[in-house]
């Protein structure tokens, strides 16, 4: 097996360090097999251009800018910033207002970049414009069967979300450790994996379960180029994975949150409403706090997504020591440790 995982990612040495070479780092022409995955009020231009710069695949959040218009000047703030591969997530969720998708998918092309992240819902409507435009896109998927529908619609990629994960992680409750060898069973387009992911180790596994690299979410909250409140990177950095908690699981909305007192009184309201509960009930725990949170700090406002990984993540490092420090230590594990235990 290590073998065959060798031959097939084609490990090079460079001066700068390690380079894995996969399908991903081809499709997207990127040097590390790494994504920032798109963040609500915490994928900017300054985050996803350090990400890109330092290897991987930076991706701003589009419905974060609350117009195509700001869409367009944070898109063209990070092209300033860097001259790596950007992407721009697009997340499909039903609402009183629709969002211009299509003035968001304009800006997107005039803007050049050249890989979307959609999430949520089908994104059928936009793949035409996008596909035409020649611009790669990667579906973020919850379960094998919404990646095979992702696959017969035309995304390039898909990011296979495992129970772990920050945000929202479907109804299925399935753990990486078996849906990436699910879905590298099924799949024809190469994948990513999501939930769990912060350092060589995750890289690694999910490279020996059949992905062709990872999305790292919450790992990216606490680095030094994230703009966001310092209180919301020392609080990942204070958690353990016991400190998160799953919400709005009678809505079927769940979504894996960082434990506080808003967060508290929603579950309590969701153990004395039940299954009567609606939107209505939480909306004061869910409706619009981001910028509170994410831009001021104030941590006890309301709900906002975190992985179980925050158990892993111990310090707040920039995005290009973050990435240097995975691909050198997945290097010792795939040249040392591994190899180590090899027998002729």
């Amino acid at each position: 097996m290590l073998a065959a995982l060798s031959a097939e990612l084609k490990l090079f040495k460079r001066e700068q360090g390690i380079t894995l070479k996969t399908k991903i780092t081809e499709l997207f022409n990127i040097q590390h097999p790494i994504i920032q995955g798109g963040m609500h009020y915490v994928g900017f231009a300054e985050l996803a251009a350090a990400v890109s710069n330092a290897g991987g695949l930076g991706i701003i959040t589009g419905l974060t800018q609350r117009t195509p218009e700001l869409l367009a000047a944070e898109i063209a703030k990070a092209k300033a910033l860097t001259d790596k591969p950007i992407g721009v997530n697009l997340t499909f969720l039903p609402s009183v207002n629709t969002p211009d998708y299509p003035g968001y998918v304009q800006a997107i092309i005039e803007g050049g970049v050249t890989v979307v992240e959609t999430a949520g819902r089908n994104p059928v409507q936009v793949m035409p414009a996008l596909k035409e435009a020649g611009i790669k896109v990667i579906h973020k998927c919850t379960s094998v069967r919404h990646a095979l529908k992702a696959q017969d619609i035309g995304c390039d990629a898909v990011s296979v979300d495992g129970f772990e994960c920050g945000g929202h992680p479907g109804e299925d409750d399935i753990p990486n450790m078996i849906l990436l060898p699910r879905a590298a069973d099924e799949l024809e387009i190469p994948f990513v994996a999501s939930g769990g992911q912060a350092d060589a180790r995750s890289l690694v596994a999910s490279l020996a379960m059949g992905a062709e690299g990872i999305n790292m979410g919450t790992r990216f909250i606490a680095t030094k180029e994230a703009p966001i409140h310092e209180n919301v990177k020392q609080a990942i950095v204070a958690a353990s994975e016991l400190d998160t908690a799953l919400v709005m699981r009678p809505l079927r909305n769940t979504e894996r949150v960082l434990k506080n007192a808003a967060v508290d009184r929603l579950i309590a309201k969701e153990k004395e409403l039940g299954d009567a509960i609606t939107f209505n009930d939480i909306h004061e725990e869910v409706a619009g706090v981001y910028p509170k949170i994410m831009l001021e700090g104030e941590m006890d406002i309301g709900a906002w997504s975190c992985g179980m990984v925050a158990g892993l993540i111990h310090d707040i490092p920039s995005c290009q020591e973050l990435i240097d420090r995975i691909m050198g230590e997945a290097e010792q594990i795939l040249n040392q440790r591994l190899a180590g235990m090899l027998k002729n």
